[in-house]
């Protein structure tokens, strides 16, 4: 049995786009992104937030992003042999995409943005491909960097994908009670101008290799 040490973070799941090479696991000392947000504009200290990377077969760990007061990071993201790691810096009201490579676990800031271009932090996250800070909130959907959209969309709908200038949405329906009660799932694929493309049942997913599968 080999033993790992992540400080305490021990629920580990894969790295989105990396296959099974990369593992993170991340605390919650102030909630999620957005209710950090919250307890800032109240005035309360953020404590900053701990990120662990662990990297499959050999077990080695990495924890990239510093434990900094006044700044909360999210969930990481994998694209061309690096990490993606998405922190907001409260009191420099700053988005930062930082970007900690896979062959000489340097971290660098790879790119800036100003924290007043989104109205809040809710849902605020790094997708691929290509790398992608997106928001969504209720029925309004946006995307913040590379590119600036913005569209409405169904308020049942959220976003989890991007396939170059294809965007993925999972859409759910329920209907009747008790006996009756009937829930399912589709997938709508809008463009970047949010105009529908196609209604497809079930489930679209990106496989480890890169391939997208269709499950219906």
């Amino acid at each position: 049995m080999k033993t790992i040490d992540t400080r305490g973070l021990c629920n580990i799941g894969p790295v989105p786009g990396s296959g099974d090479e990369w593992y993170y696991d991340i605390d919650h000392p102030q909630g999620d992104l957005y209710e950090a947000e919250e307890l800032f504009r109240q005035g309360q200290v953020i404590k900053g937030r701990k990120l662990c990377l662990v990297h499959y077969p050999d077990g080695e760990v990495f924890f990239p992003v510093p434990e900094m007061e006044g700044h909360y990071c999210e969930r990481p993201v994998f694209f061309e042999n690096a990490i993606y790691i998405l922190d907001v810096d409260f009191p420099g009201n700053l988005i930062r995409i930082m970007r900690f490579c896979c062959t000489t676990h340097e971290l660098s800031t790879h790119a800036e943005l100003p924290l007043s271009i989104v109205k809040d932090c809710y849902n605020l996250q790094l997708h691929i491909t290509p790398l992608t800070l997106s928001r969504q909130c209720g029925n309004e959907f946006e995307i913040l960097w590379p590119e600036r959209i913005s569209f409405s969309m169904g308020n049942h709908d959220s976003f989890y994908l991007r396939e170059r200038d294809k965007l993925y949405f999972s859409r759910w329906y329920e209907e009747g009670e008790g006996e009756n009660y009937k829930y399912w799932e589709e997938t709508v694929v809008r463009s970047l101008k949010g105009d529908v493309m196609e209604i497809l049942p079930g489930d679209v997913m990106q496989m480890p290799n890169g391939e997208f599968w269709h499950l219906k």
